[in-house]
């Protein structure tokens, strides 16, 4: 009885240790990821504000980007280093020397803009999707402004950019987002972030 007894108890002592162990000594949680974006746009686009509202910043502390800011954008399975580059005339014929180490490319183009500035979009994304050190990369192009009242849906965007022939054979996710819905835009990142790890798997396998 006295051996049982013994027996019972080392079995205890040895769950209690476990127990202990799991709970006390658990090591750091494994580290996220961090990818390196680039992300451009014409001035107005909203680039500055979709990421500030992502990192939570106070919106009445935006200012316009007008050559260019880092931020960090923290998500649940990954970090993203977005170097946001201005997007005024005077500064866009320089993005191209911000490209190299880019690992995504997010571009944010306003959908209820002019049809000049519509087409000055079309043409700064198509050089994007063309140049040498981006043309590998995931894309996540965001059809912004989506609230206001002459946005231009996705599929028109779609077409008027001639994403299908221009970008076929790439990987690129095309979505529509506002300030106002924030539940969309971090689902849009969720899906350039599934673009990321499969890039860096395929990396692994060559």
């Amino acid at each position: 009885m006295s051996e049982c007894i013994q027996i019972s108890f080392a079995v205890c002592r040895i769950g209690i240790y476990t127990c202990f162990r799991a709970l006390c000594c658990k090591g750091p949680p494994p580290a996220r990821p961090e990818y390196d974006l680039v992300c451009i746009g014409l001035t107005g686009s909203g680039k500055t504000s979709l990421l500030s509202k992502l990192c939570s910043e106070n919106p009445e502390n935006v200012v316009s980007t007008t050559g260019f800011s880092i931020k960090a954008v923290p998500f649940q399975n990954a970090i993203l280093n977005v170097k946001e580059l201005g997007g005024a005339d005077s500064i866009r014929k320089y993005w191209s020397r911000y490209y190299q180490g880019s690992q995504g490319v997010i571009f944010v183009l306003d959908s209820a803009s002019s049809e000049d500035d519509l087409e000055t979009a079309r043409n700064e994304l198509h050089s994007a999707l063309q140049h040498p050190q981006l043309c590998t990369l995931p894309f996540l192009i965001l059809a912004n402004h989506q609230d206001k009242p002459a946005a231009r849906s996705v599929q028109e965007i779609k077409k008027y950019f001639e994403l299908e022939p221009l970008a076929r054979g790439k990987r690129w996710i095309l979505q529509p987002c506002s300030l106002d819905d924030m539940d969309a835009l971090k689902d849009s990142f969720s899906q350039l972030i599934n673009l990321l790890e499969e890039k860096d798997h395929e990396a692994v396998r060559m």
